[in-house]
């Protein structure tokens, strides 16, 4: 069964393939996004990550997110959840205006319809 943890890991190896394949499997073993669980990391990239996701997810499913994900703070150096956005200007300015709030507030980005699917 794939966790949260697993996706926000892919999602910083810019494994965009891996990242939509956790999330399905996540989301039919958990369809109730308040129920997932904190991760137990030390890494507070993956910690901000999960926190980002789990929030991006439910404001899609138009769930209520845990409640956990309201204590974790953003990234200390902002990211880019797609590698050409570090060398393509157009890409990074909508990245960097338009991305999800839950991701935008923890200086992660990613174009407005990331994981849209979900």
């Amino acid at each position: 069964m794939a966790t949260l943890e697993d996706v926000a890991r892919a999602a910083l190896r810019y494994d965009s393939l891996g990242v939509r394949s956790l999330t399905q499997d996540l989301l039919r073993a958990t369809p109730r996004l308040a129920s997932v669980p904190r991760p137990t990391v030390e890494d507070a990239r993956v910690l901000s990550v999960s926190a980002a996701l789990v929030e991006l997810l439910a404001l899609r499913q138009q769930q209520p997110p845990p409640a956990w994900a309201r204590e974790i703070g953003p990234l200390a150096e902002p990211f880019f959840l797609l590698k050409a956005a570090e060398t393509m200007k157009r890409l990074r300015q909508l990245c960097e205006t338009q991305s999800p709030e839950p991701m935008r507030k923890r200086r992660l980005y990613a174009p407005p319809n990331y994981l849209e699917f979900a």
